[in-house]
């Protein structure tokens, strides 16, 4: 391997991976009818069972419970009802968010389930065909799909080529070629047949195709908690146990000075102190992630894959349909000494017409394009004997009023010129080898006529990199990603195509063997790594992987090795899958920071209030200057169940991930969620102290 330079290109902004569909709703928690929807849910879930997964909220759940029961016997007590009655709503707006959040996952569960249909498949018995339901399939049944069926289940097409309609998967409505003996052969179940017969080895047991498994996947059922939102829990866990015996042992004191505290007071204090504010998003900003990446037709087949994503440092990238766009199209016409370019345009286009190849059409374009020759069409030349393009001969050509020219393989052109007693220029060679070390593919063009059978010129064949790849790499060398193009090509197209395309480094002449050997070296230096693939040669290399992205239309064992799959086949989005999964980590980290902050601030509203009548000192710590203890702790309690609402969108939707260094992005989010999350308390508790001492007898 070797590194190419590379120039650095303009900046192209990558960050709008938070940027839902059109028709899809961003942030979800506003619209009045998805409310409606997850309401009943977020009531559900105070059952205690439920509420015990999260800690943090389980104990808000408590103290609801707790300043409830204490209400109740003092029905006159205004200030208990109204903490016990903000205490049920904070948790019913943590509640709200997670079901939101899965809501949105219900939706597109309902619509793939009007995918899933019950199927009668034709299996095959002994070369005959019996009708049994789908549902009886069973791992290595054959199975006929004609013209107008519904395939039954997962598998690999066996024999025969068909159109296939994926649309109810993939959203995509044009009809895709599956076929057997490729790395296009699997289809779905669910999909619908459109032309021809195909003969399927089914490949899952009945309730395991992937409709079921994505269906499993956007409702929440099948989402795990992930080792860093475990690892989370736990802090959050500690943290609330710290508090927990902090406020338990304050009212000793308290007694002690003579200021003895209610329990309604003290359970206040506690849910204020503790981080109820990711404790309540934290599900939801997974199940966000998650949902994002259904959003593109992605199926993270594990939580932690997301996760992983996140933290990849490095991509490795398939050059062909990756990188370019998998066509070798012709870039130039480079003529011998004494023979111009339109000369040459005009014998490659000629013989160019009877060749179906995407390469042969580039030439046709190109000549039409850059010199002005009309593209001429084959029945424009009656009297013309067409020699068309096969893999035997590697030319193509055309005989017509006396001319015949003949393009194609150096080798087979240059023996056509020979049989028929011409010669061939040492500099059509020096051509053909310049453009060979350039990393293109040189076809010679050749004619016959009253003058000698000779070469004309070389046809520049190029693979083209796509459009904004440079840019796009640039983005990822930014986010600390090295870039590495795996292809199957010689290292100098190899190197020609990385230089183009700017990626970091190439690995030419790759086997599966020498895939999986890269892998495990990044991953021996403590390196993540992502990789996509579509061959069965390449399951080892996408199981090594951290991150496995397998295209639908590849093979059931490129599927099964992976732990994401691309429903709509697109090798790019692997570049879209690790800003996604980067915005996840950084979302969760930047509430994070702002439900902390939030906590010191709120040390400034109710600790003052409670012993500033033993204490008068204590006053000067009331720096909002706060009406009264009890709007004190009452407005402190309020913020902290809005605040919650106000960050449900941002949880849903993700925080705007822009391609930077780390250092700068933990000094950008200290500075806007930490900071944030001192400032908004001072804000938002004294606003709603403004409007409580409005209210007579509260001041």
């Amino acid at each position: 391997m070797s590194t190419p330079t590379s120039t650095r290109a303009p900046h192209e902004d990558l960050s709008g991976v938070d940027t839902a569909p059109p028709g899809r709703v961003g942030g979800g928690l506003f619209d009045p009818k998805q409310l409606l929807r997850s309401f009943p849910d977020a009531l559900r879930k105070l059952d205690p069972r439920v509420m015990v997964k999260s800690p943090v909220m389980f104990v808000v759940l408590v103290g609801s419970v707790v300043t409830t029961l204490l209400a109740l016997q003092e029905p006159g007590d205004w200030f208990g009802w109204a903490i016990a009655a903000w205490l049920w709503l904070t948790t019913v707006f943590a509640n709200l968010a997670e079901a939101v959040a899965e809501g949105r996952g219900k939706a597109q569960a309902d619509t793939l389930r009007k995918a899933k249909t019950d199927t009668v498949a034709r299996r095959l018995e002994g070369g005959d065909e019996k009708d049994v339901p789908g549902t009886e399939l069973r791992v290595g049944d054959l199975v006929v799909c004609e013209a107008g069926d519904i395939v039954p289940g997962d598998g690999d097409v066996v024999e025969g080529v068909a159109s296939v309609d994926e649309s109810a998967i993939t959203g995509e409505s044009a009809p895709v070629i599956r076929e057997s003996g490729g790395d296009r052969s699997a289809v779905t179940g669910g999909t619908k047949v459109l032309s021809d017969r195909i003969v399927v080895r089914i490949t899952t047991e009945p309730g395991r195709t992937f409709i079921d498994r994505m269906i499993a996947l956007v409702e929440g059922a099948a989402r795990q908690k992930t080792p860093n939102e475990i690892a989370l829990n736990i802090l959050l866990a500690s943290l609330t146990i710290v508090f927990l015996l902090a406020v338990v042992t304050l009212q000793p004191f308290a007694v002690y000075a003579g200021a003895r505290q209610s329990l309604i007071v003290l359970t206040a204090l506690l849910v204020c102190l503790i981080p109820t504010t990711i404790g309540a998003l934290l599900s939801a900003i997974g199940i966000a992630g998650m949902d994002r990446l259904v959003q593109r037709n992605v199926l993270a087949l594990s939580g932690r894959a997301v996760e992983a994503a996140g933290d990849v440092s490095t991509l490795l990238l398939d050059k062909t349909g990756t990188i370019t766009l998998g066509n070798r199209q012709a870039a130039a016409f480079v003529p011998v000494k004494g023979v111009t370019e339109e000369e040459l345009a005009n014998a490659a286009q000629l013989s160019s017409l009877a060749d179906e190849t995407p390469e042969g059409r580039s030439v046709v374009v190109l000549a039409k394009e850059r010199y002005g020759l009309r593209e001429r069409h084959r029945g424009e030349l009656a009297r013309a004997t067409w020699v068309a393009f096969t893999a035997q001969t590697r030319m193509s050509g055309v005989d017509v009023d006396g001319l015949k020219a003949r393009k194609g393989a150096a080798g087979s052109v240059v023996a056509w010129v020979r049989e028929r007693g011409g010669g061939v220029d040492d500099d059509a060679g020096l051509l053909a080898d310049r453009i060979s070390e350039a990393g293109g593919t040189p076809l010679l063009v050749a004619v016959e006529d009253e003058e000698g059978a000779r070469v004309l010129g070389v046809i520049h064949l190029k693979d083209v990199v796509k459009g904004g790849m440079r840019e796009r790499f640039d983005e990822l060398r930014r986010m600390g990603i090295r870039t590495v193009m795996i292809t199957g090509d010689n290292p100098l197209t190899a190197k020609a195509i990385a230089e183009e395309a700017g990626v970091d480094d190439f690995l030419a002449e790759a086997t599966p063997e020498d895939k999986m050997a890269l892998i495990k070296r990044e991953q021996a230096g403590g390196k993540l790594v992502a990789m996509t693939g579509d061959g069965t040669n390449d399951a080892p290399a996408l199981a090594q992987a951290d991150v496995g992205v397998a295209m639908n239309t590849g093979t059931s064992a490129a599927k099964e090795a992976g732990n994401m799959v691309d429903l709509d086949s697109d090798p790019t989005k692997l570049i879209e899958i690790v800003g996604i999964g980067k915005q996840l980590l950084i979302t969760r980290g930047a509430l994070t920071t702002f439900s902390l902050a939030n906590d010191v601030a709120k040390y400034f509203a109710i600790i003052p209030a409670m012993f500033a009548v033993v204490y008068p000192g204590l006053d000067k710590l009331n720096v909002m200057g706060l009406a009264s203890p009890e709007s004190a702790i009452l407005s402190a309690v309020i913020f902290n169940a809005l605040i919650i609402v106000a960050l449900v969108p941002l949880a849903l939707k993700g925080v705007r991930y822009r391609p930077t260094s780390a250092d700068t992005m933990l000094r950008r989010n200290l500075g806007i969620y930490g900071l944030g999350g001192l400032v908004a308390p001072f804000i938002g508790i004294k606003a709603i102290d403004l409007l409580l001492s409005l209210i007579p007898g509260l001041s």
